[in-house]
């Protein structure tokens, strides 16, 4: 965990670069994770460095040359603020643009790489801080890096790259990932779903990547993700670096424009909260998409997308806008239709409307489907969380300890502190949503629905359509007993009048 002393370093360079001038939280990221770059490259070098004096045999494949020595990140934080400044823009950024000793995703995507540091001061202030880090360690580096991304999310409006990562979590633990799955995310902004993923199986699956076969595959073939904005693309694969995966297949893509015939029944699993930005040309958008949906609504484009992209058996779960599961168009309940028909609907899970909040209150739902091709839904469990432990206004305030936070916290929530964090409970119901969860009632928080209800139902996945609502049963007293409390309440009155005229004679 980040301790205090390096969340208060990283503010206090944070506020630097917003005085010097850089006020666009990614470009902050961005030039943060060059210098992250820089020092990783020093180390790699280092241990290249070391292995040839114990081997006695020349370096193989040296980084740096003794042209490019002066660009070690040992020589450059030696250096005085103007002259690193300087080497920095003239010689550092020219030279990884160029770069192909590293085989890296993230050395791909360093080819547009531009230094926008503005001050020699601000520079040594980063230098600085980056070297204080202990990068070697895996959970300090992975965690340095997702504190400076969930300052994205208190930004403004680029908060739309990153979902709540206890909701990705949550996500992820439903889904149970192993050591043999595909995992993809066509959308992936800063890779918050493939870093979650990457975690849990290393912790739940450590003894099988002990296998060289499956530790291969971890670290070059498990994880993937689409993007078209290089910005994003360079943060995802240093974030999927210092979270311990060497080379993921982080890659530009147009998801929507692109045809995916070379990508189709590739993933086995599948997480992702894509953007929904309205509506697309019929011109732009790939055509064999439109074969499974005709619309122009980005929303039904992309889970066309995901079910495309899935194998037969393949599963997702995807964050979706809640328009999605009640939208009347022909496009919405089509879909809709060929996810419960044709494939495997698993589940609902409506999210409190507040859970983007600051820079959207739109209400969302996640899906859970499998690709079968041949149908399989027989109930789809339903969950309508209503509270995910933060308050649901603009500042988001933790409304538990840490230690109470998340779908799997480290401490006992007890009942009272459950209404808070729905969260657990999400967990707990689901893994016995084929057991226990068939013979809830329809006046709890989750429950299971036939697929004959919701076919009867044109298809509606909106939680409401199915829950049933308690009234307290209202009592009524006799009315004798109303009579004989009004004459009372009469005579008192009257009395309390004479007493007043009396008074005022």
């Amino acid at each position: 965990m980040i301790t205090g002393e390096l969340k208060s370093k990283i503010d206090r360079l944070w506020d630097a670069f917003w005085s010097g001038g850089i006020s666009n939280p990614l470009e902050v990221i961005e030039q943060i994770t060059y210098l992250m770059f820089l020092r990783r490259l020093e180390d790699i070098q280092t241990a290249k460095e070391r292995r040839a004096t114990r081997t006695g045999k020349p370096i193989s494949d040296p980084i740096y040359t003794e042209e490019t020595d002066a660009f070690r990140w040992k020589r450059l934080k030696e250096l005085q603020p103007d002259a690193v400044f300087t080497l920095m823009g003239e010689g550092v950024f020219p030279w990884l643009r160029r770069l192909g000793g590293d085989d890296s995703t993230y050395a791909h995507h360093m080819r547009d790489a531009r230094f926008t540091i503005p001050t020699p001061n601000l520079l040594t202030k980063a230098v600085d801080l980056l070297d204080d880090v202990p990068l070697g360690e895996g959970d300090t580096k992975g965690d340095l890096y997702e504190y400076m991304l969930s300052k994205i999310a208190t930004a403004g409006q680029n908060g739309q790259f990153r979902t709540p990562r206890h909701i990705i979590q949550l996500m992820v633990e439903m889904m149970n990932p192993g050591p043999n799955d595909e995992i993809c995310d066509p959308a992936c902004g800063t890779a918050g779903f493939l870093v979650a993923a990457a975690e849990y199986v290393q912790r739940e699956c450590s003894e099988e990547l002990l296998d060289a076969t499956r530790q291969q595959h971890y670290h070059s073939s498990m994880f993937h993700g689409f993007d078209f904005d290089s910005t994003m693309l360079r943060i995802a694969s240093m974030n999927m670096l210092l979270h311990g995966v060497e080379q993921p297949d982080i890659r530009y893509r147009d998801s929507l424009a692109e045809n995916v015939a070379t990508e189709a029944e590739q993933y086995s699993l599948i997480l992702a909260n894509p953007p929904f930005a309205g509506s697309l040309d019929y011109e732009t958008t790939a055509k064999d998409l439109q074969q499974i949906v005709k619309t122009k609504k980005t929303e039904l484009l992309f889970l066309a997308l995901f079910l495309r992209l899935l194998k037969p058996g393949g599963r997702a779960a995807v964050i979706v806008p809640e328009g999605v599961l009640f939208g009347s168009t022909k496009a919405h309940k089509g879909l809709r239709k060929f996810l419960v028909e044709d494939q495997k609907l698993d589940a609902v899970v409506k999210l409190p409307s507040g859970v983007f909040k600051p820079y959207a209150g739109v209400s969302t739902a996640i899906l859970i489907f499998t690709k079968t091709n041949s149908g399989g839904t027989d109930n789809v469990w339903f969950y309508d969380m209503t509270a995910d432990g933060f308050s649901l206004d603009d500042k988001r305030t933790p409304l538990l300890p840490e230690d109470k936070l998340g779908p799997k916290p480290s401490a006992h929530l007890a009942e009272d502190e459950c209404s808070k964090n729905n969260l657990p409970d999400v967990l707990v119901r689901w893994n016995h949503r084929t057991s226990t969860e068939t013979e809830r009632p329809r006046t709890e928080q989750s429950f299971c629905v036939t697929k004959g209800e919701i076919a009867d139902q044109d298809y509606d996945l909106s939680i409401n359509r199915y829950k049933e609502i308690v009234h307290d049963e209202i009592v009524y007293r006799p009315p004798l007993e109303i009579i004989k409390d009004i004459e009372s309440i009469n005579s008192e009155i009257q009395d309390g009048v004479s007493i007043l005229k009396g008074s005022l004679q």
